[in-house]
């Protein structure tokens, strides 16, 4: 695999309990950190992996339905958070961002995503046709609020079946080579999201398997512990989440030496995550 440079950090977080996360898990009360990934590529230049969330979400939610969101996941994010004041460490400006990864459409990992002028957006095919076909209305039930994309983001968009390079896999069945050279390798993981994908990579000294949301606890995917049924009323597809749990906790057994990132794993994040904004550190 080609090498890429890989910072993880966290825009904002949204408060759950561990016993809704996991199977078994304390009744307690947890932060669900919005993961997000700077990559920098030798060719493609600056890429992000999702976008956390931003204080839009505050205005995105003032009124209902959207109200109903905010009400039900309490979100905490400050304007230091945000990826586009982050970027600033790296010396970076948001327009540098010319590529954004985006794994499904709910608002802890779009809400920054009108910050990047210049970017091109790459999605899956599902996720796309879920977001334009719903209405603005009822687009919160899923998740998904619709103020928070680009009014252009149609013209800025790339569905990854049609841009990437489609190869085989043992495991997925399939998989797709975004820029067909073999640096980000992208992962159809749906289930609780529609579409939901993931990203696998390498830097100089490890590869990453990038799962988003596919579990939400490293307990899930190596031990096959699932989170507890009432949960199920939050997933697009209960069977489809089983399904890309067992191809991750395949995926692990085969390839013991990749690390897997779930999005909300503390137990995993918060040993990847640095404060000091090194691009050679993962």
């Amino acid at each position: 695999m080609k090498e890429v440079k890989l910072y993880l950090s966290y825009a904002g977080y949204c408060e759950a309990k561990e016993s809704h996360s996991i199977r078994e898990g304390a009744n307690k009360s947890i932060k669900f950190h919005a993961l997000f990934g700077l990559i920098q590529h030798p060719e493609q230049g600056w890429i992000l992996y999702d976008t956390g969330y931003t204080k839009r979400f505050y205005e995105c939610t003032k009124t209902y339905p959207n109200k109903i969101y905010a009400n039900m996941t309490k979100v905490f994010v400050t304007e230091e958070d945000e990826i586009k004041n982050q970027l600033k460490h790296f010396g970076l400006q948001p327009t540098d961002i010319k590529h954004i990864i985006i794994t499904h459409f709910h608002a802890d990992h779009v809400a920054g995503l009108k910050d990047f002028d210049e970017a091109t957006f790459y999605c899956s095919r599902a996720a796309f046709k879920q977001y334009s076909e719903i209405s603005k209305f009822w687009a919160f039930s899923k998740a998904i609020l619709k103020d928070l994309i680009p009014e252009d983001f149609e013209k800025r968009l790339k569905i990854i079946e049609d841009y990437g390079k489609l190869l085989n896999d043992e495991i997925f069945g399939k998989k797709y080579d975004l820029f067909g050279d073999d640096s980000l390798i992208i992962y159809d993981l749906p289930g609780h999201a529609t579409g939901q994908i993931g990203v696998k990579l390498k830097t100089q000294k490890q590869q990453y398997f990038l799962i988003a949301d596919a579990c939400w606890n490293k307990k899930s995917y190596e031990e096959m512990r699932l989170p507890p049924s009432i949960v199920r009323l939050f997933f697009d597809s209960w069977q489809d989440f089983k399904d890309s749990l067992q191809k991750v906790n395949l995926f692990h057994k085969k390839f013991p030496e990749i690390t897997i990132v779930p999005t909300h794993c503390s137990a995993t994040t918060s040993a990847l995550v640095s404060t000091h904004y090194d691009l050679n550190a993962l």
